[in-house]
């Protein structure tokens, strides 16, 4: 194969919300403290759900809309930092789910750039020859790993998932992912910790806003070069749903004036891993973005590492 392409996407969040309201009856913020600092409103919270479970139901949405019969998988790809269960892996457990018979399957970790991770490694298998259709997942249960009583974290994350199913291009045909550009700044990874048995989260956030901030806009634009693609041809621009002030930093950086940018967070929250499907999935469902449209999509956070990549819309 020459390359891939994106066939269908899926998305799932839980049905429980909890707002800004709800949040102020549980710690000592409110509404405006909450949406000055990062833009959220809601965020979807996981009751009786593991990663596996919202892993499976994008997934199985994402296969539903390809027409594929998921037998016909040959890799799963599930990027998560939240997943308790070492073996078998959340792959593995969502293959076996769908009825897909004998995959490669593994899980990915590399925090909030774990879909464009796992999307890259994904088309290199195919690319290579390893595989011929997988799909890719990106599910995360944050409120796992909270504190309730650190409102600088706990009003911030979600829970969800998002899924892709991808397959590969012939011959004379254009791919639909193109070149990834990743990579990681490991002297500031102790910047976001998910640490020990029984772990909570804790970042810096100046830190981690700076870097976004700074750092992150130039690898946008290699990414777009990469894909022979100039900004002003982006149909949409969707980032790790990380904080609206840094989302909206980042696009008026990159100078995509005809892109749909995603501002997800501000109904699901940060979904670390999740958010970066979760948000194109929905774009994709209310007809936001058209087919066949050049999004960049562009991870980064927790590591701190990267990754993006321009795709053509299915």
């Amino acid at each position: 194969m020459t390359g891939s392409r994106i066939v269908a996407l899926g998305h799932y969040q839980p049905p429980k919300v909890l707002t800004n309201h709800d949040l102020a009856q549980l710690v000592e913020t409110d509404d405006e403290w909450i949406r000055s600092r990062v833009g959220i409103r809601t965020r979807h919270i996981a009751e009786g759900e593991s990663v596996a479970d919202l892993a499976f139901r994008a997934a199985e949405k994402a296969v539903a809309a390809s027409g594929f019969d998921a037998s016909t998988i040959d890799l799963v790809v599930v990027a998560t930092c939240t997943a308790i269960d070492r073996s078998p892996n959340t792959a593995a457990q969502v293959a076996a789910r769908l009825g897909i018979a004998a995959p490669a399957a593994y899980d990915i970790n590399t925090v909030c750039s774990g879909f464009s991770y796992a999307l890259a490694t994904a088309d290199h298998a195919i690319r290579a020859g390893a595989a011929t259709r997988a799909l890719v997942i990106g599910a995360e249960k944050m409120t796992d790993v909270l504190d309730w009583t650190d409102r600088s974290t706990c009003v911030i994350f979600g829970d969800g998932a998002g899924a892709a199913v991808i397959e590969g291009v012939g011959e004379g045909e254009e791919p639909g992912i193109y070149p990834v550009v990743w990579g990681s700044d490991p002297a500031k990874g102790d910047a976001v910790r998910i640490d020990g048995w029984d772990p909570t989260i804790s970042q810096a956030g100046q830190t981690v806003f700076r870097w976004a901030t700074t750092q992150i806009a130039p690898l946008a634009l290699r990414a777009c070069e990469k894909a022979g693609i100039e900004p002003s041809e982006l149909g949409g621009f969707v980032p790790h749903q990380a904080n609206l002030r840094i989302i909206d930093a980042i696009a008026a950086k990159i100078g995509a004036p005809n892109a749909v940018v995603a501002r997800d967070v501000v109904d699901s929250g940060n979904t670390s891993a999740a958010s970066i499907p979760l948000a194109l999935s929905k774009l994709v469902e209310r007809g936001e973005l058209r087919s066949g449209a050049a999004v960049l999509l562009l991870g980064f956070g927790g590591g701190l590492a990267y990754a993006g990549q321009v795709v053509r819309c299915p």
